[in-house]
């Protein structure tokens, strides 16, 4: 079931947060995203938030700010199951247009996202980690 974001669920939308980036960015220290904790908690306040739960478990989230994603987060133990996709498909069915940032080396959401139509923009450098990061849109 997707449904918004409620105050409750910030402890456990951080957890995950934090262990999907740490397992998913090998090639950025893991301090990185320890030390950005706390900014990205306030942040997730602020922006638009979707949970996907099941048995009242967070299986994902994603999170939006206008029709800029902010990040896709999927349980270790629910990757490749179809829940990025159904949240992605919720907010495809919400907006005309979508953009995303991804790192380069990313390789397993890079392709998830090809694969869902986003196409490339532009490739830089991310100025906090050092990493190229492509930007990335979806147009209805």
């Amino acid at each position: 079931m997707i449904r918004e974001f409620r105050a409750d669920d910030i402890d456990s939308i951080m957890q995950l947060w934090l262990d999907t980036n740490i397992q998913s960015h090998s090639f950025i220290n893991r301090k990185y995203w320890q030390d950005n904790f706390a900014a990205v908690k306030e942040a997730i306040l602020q922006a638009t938030v979707y949970v996907c739960e099941q048995d009242g478990q967070i299986q994902a989230f994603i999170g939006l700010s206008g029709n800029y994603i902010a990040g896709l987060f999927v349980s270790k133990d629910f990757q490749s199951k179809g829940v990025g996709k159904l949240l992605l498909d919720y907010l495809k069915s919400k907006h005309n247009e979508l953009t995303l940032r991804v790192y380069e080396k990313n390789n397993r959401a890079l392709k998830f996202y090809l694969r869902e139509g986003f196409l490339l923009l532009e490739s830089d450098i991310d100025e906090n980690t050092g990493e190229p990061e492509l930007a990335m849109m979806w147009k209805d």
